[in-house]
């Protein structure tokens, strides 16, 4: 049985066709489907595409902090804010490793690399690449998030064996430029056709919470799922408070249902997505995580920071999972380190 994006060879379900012409309109049908209908649809095509009893296990590490040029306003590690961060240099590459060794040995299975840049300059590319080749070295998934990339850019990560490339287009058209005016949503559109065409795969979501209409969540999801090719990762992020950003003037946590009804259809229009429970979690009871994970959620970040936001423990998320009999290499990790050493015979 797989845990990978492709269908599941399973007999009792057909696997749905994947479309990229869906409307606002059509969305917002599904969204107000009543709650049971909705979650049925959604756990079928779930399961049509997934093993519905496995999440995916990924953990994310801040590699260059702060100093940002961009002024999107929910950012802390903006320049255009004072959000009481400090900015970093690029960070050497043995403590990379060795940050992504102990994300391995807890459980994650790829490791994410976030630097605040608006885009990179060739010769941090240069470390970026060697970073991508040492974190892949250990085994892992690799995915790096740098702003935008050029084509070439992106053709070195993909010869580097970058495996995914993050750079979300946050929210819809609409309210897109009441949050971000340094870069327009096309910007980020381009540097998505350049990843593809790379041969890189995609992670692209977005963020809820920051004062948008339900309309604003669903036009990003449909936005995404018109995309030429769905991304394989779509991160949904609930907006973590940030202390001196703008966006603190208009956030509003959504609605638990609306967080799971929104789930539920970026399940349905991208149905072979993996969909990522991303930065909020520690805002979220585990009723409405496990919630999320039937309505077709089959990914979260571990650790207990997020960039520069606080996670959920590592052991609360095995519990929760132990709990809803889902399997993860967080589990495995559990289990490993819980065997006792084994004691050398002497002879």
């Amino acid at each position: 049985m797989s845990h990978a994006g492709g269908a599941r060879q399973n007999g009792s379900h057909k696997t749905e066709p994947v479309r990229h012409d869906w409307t606002r309109s059509q969305a917002e049908a599904l969204y107000g489907l009543p709650f049971a209908d909705l979650m049925f649809q959604a756990q079928s095509i779930h399961r049509s595409n997934f093993d519905p009893n496995h999440v995916e296990t990924a953990s994310l590490l801040s590699i260059k902090t702060g100093g940002c040029p961009e002024d999107c306003g929910y950012c802390s590690q903006s320049a255009h804010y004072d959000t009481d961060l400090k900015a970093t240099r690029l960070m050497d590459q043995a403590d990379l490793v060795a940050n992504a060794q102990r994300a391995k040995d807890a459980g994650a299975s790829r490791f994410c690399m976030a630097a605040a840049w608006r885009n990179p300059k060739d010769r941090d590319l240069d470390h970026v690449c060697e970073m991508v080749r040492a974190v892949k070295g250990l085994g892992m998934e690799t995915c790096v998030t740098l702003g935008m990339l050029t084509t070439a850019q992106a053709s070195r990560l993909h010869h580097a064996g970058l495996d995914f490339y993050n750079h979300n287009v946050d929210t819809s058209p609409e309210f897109y430029d009441k949050i971000i005016t340094t870069r327009t949503l096309q910007d980020r559109i381009d540097t998505l056709a350049h990843v593809r065409d790379a041969g890189i795969k995609l992670c692209c979501g977005g963020i809820v919470g920051m004062g948008e209409r339900v309309e604003d969540r669903l036009g990003m999801i449909v936005l995404l799922a018109n995309l030429p090719s769905h991304p394989e990762s779509v991160p949904i992020n609930l907006w973590s408070e940030v202390k001196g950003v703008p966006v603190n003037e208009t956030a509003e946590r959504p609605d638990p249902i609306a967080l799971v009804r929104l789930i539920a259809v970026a399940r349905i229009l991208m149905p072979r997505s993996v969909v990522r429970l991303s930065a909020g979690r520690q805002y979220m009871t585990d009723e409405l995580q496990a919630l999320c994970f039937l309505a077709g959620a089959n990914s979260i970040f571990i650790g207990d920071v997020l960039l520069t936001t606080k996670n959920p423990q590592r052991d609360h998320d095995a519990d929760l999972l132990d709990r809803l009999g889902i399997k993860s290499r967080l589990n495995q990790a559990k289990q490993l380190n819980a065997q006792p050493a084994r004691k050398l015979k002497c002879r």
